[in-house]
């Protein structure tokens, strides 16, 4: 066909190719942008995944892992604590990184004396003692583990401390370690026959006597004194002091007693036997007289002039 008869596109169409052509690459481009992109998204994000992995749903770490960075970080500062020089700064700076991040220790073992009623900061200010103590004398050539090397000792503390300084009463140590006896074997007791154990029960299991049993259950109750005038459970109860409160009426003669003790060994002996037999023994002249072998009027006279000379030596009534 000649070229002046060939068909004729109309410069539409060939521009919309153009343009479709265009936007093929366009999206071939873009296509290959994104799958580059998302593959090294992917590389970013395989160490984010790793470090994800050692969390929990909630976004906190569990607490085996805790534990797990807890050692190796104290592996660590111990490494770097013995190339130290005590005393400098650095050494100061390592070993306070080293009591931090083993306070969670220190609560542990704090939260087991929870049921002391004593305020858990105090608890816990002890335990950082042992804690200090327990990092001052830790070897790490020896292969033992810091926690179990530092656990007796922050335990131990805190018993020191309990035993020392919160009994309003002190106790002996012997009746002390024998209430934690008792307290575990009621606690054992009361698991296995679903009730409260009796004393019998608890002296039979610990072989002991009864008795010694009541006295560790006394001594328990000895960390705090109740006050006598705290008022007592529920409304309208007196206190300890008005419901045990009262006067002795023996007490006013403690005075008068010890008085007339010293005026009686003040007088010769037979006037003194004359008045032990009349006021102690309450008998009367006559029988006095045949005790002692004497009239009667004597008897009287001789009372008469001890009471004389008691009167004078009664510097009170002076």
């Amino acid at each position: 066909m000649p070229a002046s008869t060939a068909p004729q596109v109309p410069p539409q169409i060939v521009q919309n190719d153009d343009a479709q052509t265009a936007q093929t690459a366009q999206s071939d481009q873009s296509t290959q942008s994104d799958q580059s992109t998302q593959s090294a998204s992917a590389t970013r994000a395989a160490p984010a995944a790793e470090s994800v992995q050692t969390e929990t749903p909630d976004g906190t770490t569990p607490a085996r892992t805790r534990g797990a960075d807890t050692r190796a970080l104290t592996q660590v500062l111990f490494g770097q604590l013995k190339e130290l020089e005590p005393g400098s700064a650095e050494h100061g700076r390592v070993r306070a990184a080293l009591i931090e991040a083993n306070l969670p220790l220190v609560r542990y073992a704090a939260a087991r004396f929870r049921s002391r009623n004593e305020p858990m900061e105090d608890v816990v200010q002890v335990g950082t003692i042992g804690l200090i103590n327990a990092i001052d004398r830790f070897d790490p050539e020896r292969g033992v583990q810091f926690p179990t090397f530092a656990m007796p000792t922050v335990v131990g503390e805190i018993k020191r401390y309990f035993r020392d300084n919160v009994r309003t009463v002190h106790v002996p140590r012997r009746l002390h370690e024998l209430w934690v006896q008792v307290t575990g074997a009621t606690e054992d007791l009361t698991t296995a026959h679903g009730r409260s154990p009796t004393t019998a029960e608890i002296a039979e299991r610990l072989k002991i006597s009864e008795e010694e049993v009541l006295a560790c259950i006394e001594a328990g109750r000895s960390y705090h004194a109740t006050s006598l005038e705290a008022a007592q459970e529920g409304d309208g109860l007196p206190g300890l002091l008005d419901r045990l409160g009262y006067e002795d009426p023996a007490l006013a003669g403690v005075e008068h007693r010890d008085l007339v003790r010293h005026l009686l060994v003040q007088l010769p002996e037979r006037e003194q036997r004359i008045l032990l037999l009349r006021y102690y023994s309450n008998l009367t002249q006559s029988q006095i007289s045949a005790e002692l072998g004497v009239s009667q009027m004597h008897v009287s006279r001789l009372l008469a002039r001890s009471f004389a000379r008691l009167r004078s030596a009664n510097r009170i009534e002076a």
